[in-house]
């Protein structure tokens, strides 16, 4: 069984205004995720039997947009960007010299992850946890950047999501 410690920094209070229980909320969230890849996908490259530490920030668009500029060239706030460790070249020698394995981290705007719960009539609470569920695929190694890869990655939310109770993201 996968162990994960979630460090969540709170970087804007409306998080808690408008998601009572978010710690908690996420540590569910993540727990679902991570308990069902590791039954239903290769999840090898992080078989060190090891604890993933996972970095958590709860921010808004005005920190998600300096993320996303910086790092991605793209001049405006997302709602979701992941920094994921298994990408980098010297991600497995790190995995056999550390107790622990920096799995990446994650950061979730909330203004624009509110405006488009607001757009798609769902609630607060099930886009922030697709949005979760999105970003700790990406720290596992999956991707959307080919039509096959977001079909593989968006099966993976979907039955992660139904495991939470929380309806398919990608039906109108």
């Amino acid at each position: 069984m996968i162990s994960f410690e979630l460090g969540i920094n709170v970087e804007d209070e409306r998080w808690l205004d408008n998601l009572a229980g978010i710690e908690t909320l996420s540590e569910n969230v993540a727990n679902a995720a991570f308990n069902y890849m590791e039954l239903n996908a290769d999840l090898s490259a992080l078989d060190y039997d090891k604890p993933l530490l996972i970095g958590l920030s709860l921010g808004n668009d005005d920190i998600i947009h300096k993320f996303n500029r910086e790092f991605r060239g793209i001049d405006k706030p997302t709602n979701v960007l992941s920094f994921a460790n298994i990408d980098d070249d010297e991600f497995e020698d790190e995995c056999e010299q550390y107790d622990e394995i920096e799995l990446g981290d994650i950061i979730i705007a909330y203004e624009t992850t509110a405006r488009e719960a607001e757009e798609k009539n769902i609630t607060l609470h099930d886009h922030y946890c697709h949005l979760l569920v999105h970003g700790l695929l990406h720290l596992m190694g999956f991707d959307h950047q080919s039509d096959k890869e977001a079909e593989i990655m968006e099966n993976h939310e979907i039955n992660i999501l139904n495991q939470l109770g929380i309806a398919n993201p990608y039906t109108e």
